[in-house]
């Protein structure tokens, strides 16, 4: 059977050589996070936003929300954002052919009426229906416009042609934004010098199980429900660590589709969102940044380490799953259509190492431990299997994954320590033991289901069901 030795030991000689590479990747993406989050708590430190809020200074801003079938929820997010701490905001409710009474809701929630409104189709979209302002002068900053149903991507395009300011603030209508988070969002663009910000980032938390009245958050709770509770600690490693990183090394190849902000004239110029894919928050970013590489101008995409967004993670495995099919098609669609990069060095930090850690070790990753499963049961039936190398190895991997999620665990206490109590970040600790053996095997099947429904061509999003926030309302809060 010296074939099967042979087989044996390239398939483990290979597997071993990718699991060292993407330990040694996320041993400096850890590290290499460090300095930046510091940099940036220390100059925060000597900026007070109460300052800023009312500052003229500031570019001006509309934050662009499409909304299907939210009439549940869609009161109380467009109040929410209305009561964000910023001078010139503009919020745009965009009604993506919702089925249900989401457009009559708003409607009569804010006293809207049709209006007399040009739509310059700079990026082409599904037709406008209607354009709605309100009577009511405490909601002048308020447009929502009605549309034919087109998808997310379409309903943002049509968001950037209807925005009448110069920066765009793309966001989930039913997340919830901190009082001050516009802000901090659009601070780096003041901050440009010699690099053009093109684009920045937040951080994204989950909102499940936190207390929230009247569109605030107030009161931060560790999910109580299981899988919100691995995402929550998923979120961590990778907001407060990972994007970090590639920030600093700007070579930051997505921002969340959550809350993300760009220079709407270089989304316009680079062709808006791809209605063709459902990655369309990654690729957007991929190709402003391809852009700007091929012009040869000097540019960052930034991020914000703050805890700015608030989103509702799903429940349960069927939600979950259809989201991270779609986040694994996503990536696909998105490295298929910008492949011109791979080990290109005419795009610099892009070509040659974002481009090729996102294809080897986000993309490719759940093909190498799902082949790598059904190798290891084909050489246990062979017989050809050294257990004791194995529970070595098995140890050791186990071990960094562990260190490595509870390292993020404390870097999020020693920076905005949002669980505040000393239990809540027992459970975290605990639950990273748990993922190996049942969270992250759930995600890379759903990761494999993804590669299945892109072999055949599947571009739909699927239902994604929310249960709703934690909410309380004042009895004495009228509309």
């Amino acid at each position: 059977m010296i074939w099967a030795d042979i087989i044996s030991n390239l398939l483990t000689g290979t597997i071993l050589t990718y699991s060292v590479a993407l330990l040694l990747f996320y041993s400096f993406i850890a590290l290499y996070s460090i300095g930046d989050t510091r940099r940036y708590l220390y100059k925060n430190a000597f900026t007070d936003y109460r300052l800023l809020a009312s500052s003229a200074q500031f570019p001006s801003v509309s934050i662009l929300a499409p909304a299907y079938n939210e009439s549940a929820t869609i009161v109380e997010n467009v109040k929410s954002l209305l009561s964000l701490y910023y001078s010139n905001l503009e919020v745009v409710i965009i009604n993506d052919g919702s089925k249900d009474n989401t457009l009559e809701t708003v409607i009569a929630a804010y006293d809207l009426k049709m209006v007399d409104f040009y739509v310059n189709y700079k990026i082409p979209t599904k037709d406008v229906r209607g354009v709605y302002k309100s009577r009511n002068p405490v909601y002048k900053n308020l447009l929502v416009v009605d549309k034919v149903n087109g998808g997310k991507a379409d309903a943002l395009n049509v968001g950037i042609n209807t925005s009448s300011h110069d920066y765009i603030i793309c966001i989930d209508v039913d997340c919830v934004l901190e009082q001050d988070a516009i802000l901090k969002m659009m601070k780096p663009f003041l901050e440009e010098t010699d690099q053009k910000v093109i684009a920045s980032g937040g951080v994204v938390r989950i909102a499940n199980s936190c207390l929230i009245e009247d569109g605030k958050l107030k009161e931060v709770r560790l999910p109580e429900n299981y899988f919100a509770r691995m995402q929550t600690l998923e979120y961590i490693r990778a907001f407060l660590l990972g994007r970090m990183a590639w920030s600093r090394l700007n070579g930051l190849l997505l921002i969340s589709g959550a809350f993300g902000a760009f220079d709407k004239a270089l989304a316009i110029k680079a062709g808006g969102y791809d209605v063709k894919t459902v990655g369309e928050d990654m690729e957007l970013v991929v190709r402003m940044r391809r852009m700007m590489e091929e012009a040869k101008l000097p540019y960052r995409v930034t991020y914000i380490p703050d805890p700015l967004c608030w989103t509702e993670a799903p429940t349960n495995k069927l939600i979950l799953g259809r989201q991270r099919n779609r986040w694994t098609r996503g990536t696909i669609e998105t490295l298929k259509f910008h492949r011109i990069m791979f080990f290109n060095y005419k795009y610099g930090v892009l070509g040659l190492l974002s481009y090729p850690y996102w294809f080897f070790f986000e993309m490719l990753a759940p093909i190498v431990e799902f082949v790598g499963f059904f190798a290891f049961i084909i050489l246990i039936l062979l017989g050809l299997v050294d257990w004791q190398m194995f529970v070595g190895l098995l140890l050791f991997i186990l071990s960094f994954g562990y260190m490595y999620s509870t390292f993020s665990i404390l870097i999020e206490v020693a920076t905005y320590n949002q669980y505040r109590r000393l239990k809540d970040t027992g459970k975290l600790i605990l639950a990273a033991l748990s993922e190996p053996f049942y969270f992250h095997p759930f995600v890379v099947l759903s990761a494999i289901k993804g590669y299945r429904d892109f072999i055949r061509k599947k571009h739909s999003w699927g239902e994604m069901t929310r249960q709703g926030f934690n909410t309380k309302k004042n009895s004495d809060t009228q509309i």
